[in-house]
């Protein structure tokens, strides 16, 4: 029985990086994909150099997605302008794509009794509270913490539902896995058999890990913003580089994160709790000196 870990990239190097060392004594597979179209539409070179985790080499599979997903919606089709509606159905449907083009690459090289995980990349699990032989849940969903801008500043407003767990032989495909509930629901509830997102068989794993975004400069942070799957919020809240710099700085985001879906979720500022070292990551603990642009103790 062995585990796959799936995730997919744009050019987060140093979170790549922490995600294979920290995942590597669990893991047998490494599989990454990378779309040459960012979640807006923009055309990308390739990032990610093989090269730079040449101690991982042959674990890595590296996919590479060439063509867009089919049945993008534009305001006109000859011009390819997209709507300001239309932005985030598109960009849901690049991120489905290529989580799904994961799948392809599990289904040729995974068996149905294997363990397959997927997580976006800077959604790091703690394996080491997943027991593989003596699981009984048909889904496993890791609660994460939620970190900003340097691996020891906490949002502790919410917890963070990111990694997920399978055997392959109960996999759908990776968007599915993606929109399941993070909870247990119980045997009554009729709806778990009506609707593809609620399970009773689910195990939510506490302490289950990290989640650290926004792990680079503030110039690298606008620019991505620009390009992810809600750039058009992102664009209405008219943030700039200075703008993150000062958040930073202050150690707050402006991130609702329990702001309903409607509403506007920018604007509102929340602090962000310093954590000491001896609360990290063990390999963070162990590499301080390494990670030290990245962590706050001032």
């Amino acid at each position: 029985m062995k585990l796959f870990d799936c995730t997919t990239y744009y050019d987060e190097e140093l979170i790549i990086d922490l995600r294979l060392n920290m995942l590597d004594q669990y893991v047998d597979k490494f599989i990454i994909c990378e779309a040459k179209f960012s979640h807006s539409g923009r055309k990308k070179g390739l990032n990610f150099d093989i090269s730079k985790f040449s101690k991982f080499k042959d674990k890595i599979e590296y996919v590479i997605i060439d063509n867009e997903p089919e049945g993008l919606i534009y305001e006109n089709d000859t011009k390819k302008k997209e709507s300001h509606l239309n932005w985030r159905l598109n960009s849901v449907k690049r991120i489905a794509f290529q989580r799904n083009k994961l799948f392809d690459a599990v289904n040729e090289i995974a068996n149905e009794n294997d363990y397959i995980m997927y997580s976006d990349n800077d959604e790091i699990p703690n394996l080491n509270l997943f027991d593989s032989e003596n699981n009984k849940s048909k889904i496993t969903i890791f609660e994460q913490d939620l970190f900003y801008y340097k691996f020891n500043l906490l949002c502790d407003r919410i917890k963070w539902y990111g990694t997920r767990i399978i055997k392959k032989k109960d996999l759908i495909n990776f968007e599915w896995l993606r929109q399941v509930k993070p909870k247990k629901y119980p045997f009554y509830r009729i709806d778990t058999f009506l609707k593809k997102d609620r399970y009773m068989n689910v195990n939510i794993i506490k302490n289950g890990g990290w989640h650290f975004t926004r792990m680079i400069s503030p110039e690298e942070i606008h620019k991505k913003e620009l390009d992810t799957e809600h750039h058009d919020e992102y664009r209405a809240s008219k943030k700039t580089p200075e703008k993150i710099k000062d958040f930073i700085q202050r150690r707050v985001i402006d991130h609702d994160h329990l702001a309903d879906s409607r509403e506007n979720k920018f604007g509102k500022e929340f602090p962000l709790k310093q954590l000491e070292l001896n609360e990290m990551p063990k390999y963070i603990k162990e590499n301080q000196i390494k990670y030290s642009n990245w962590l706050d103790f001032n």
